[in-house]
């Protein structure tokens, strides 16, 4: 979390040359073969923008989870990605993500990938 703070103190530091303010709802379903086990939706508000050539973005807000068979909880989700042109069709892009639990333990999650265009 520290890491995470300090990440976003930096760019907010920075003068960005362009941001602006958005909305993103993303609603994720699991399945075990065809059996439906659960589904998170989240709706977030969020930042996003460039420093240089870095884009970046944060956003959180409040996360419904449905699993079947079970009472829906609502708890709170966020996300600090961000994105490097390594070469003119070459782009690398990682995430960070976590979301709050009442009866269980907090989640967190990473993603890490690369994009080329031809």
């Amino acid at each position: 979390m520290k890491s995470i703070a300090l990440a976003l103190a930096a760019l907010s530091a920075s003068a960005p040359a362009m941001a602006g303010v958005y909305v993103n709802a993303e609603s994720n379903a699991s399945y075990i073969g065809n059996n439906y086990t659960s589904r998170t939706t989240d709706l977030h508000v969020g930042y996003e923008g460039d420093v240089g050539s870095l884009g970046y973005y944060i956003q959180g807000g409040p996360a419904f989870t449905a699993a079947d068979g079970a009472d829906g909880s609502t708890d709170f989700s966020g996300k600090l990605g961000g994105s490097v042109a390594a070469s003119e069709k070459l782009g690398v892009y990682g995430e960070i993500s976590f979301k709050t639990d009442e009866t269980a333990d907090n989640s967190y999650g990473t993603k890490i990938g690369a994009k080329y265009s031809f």
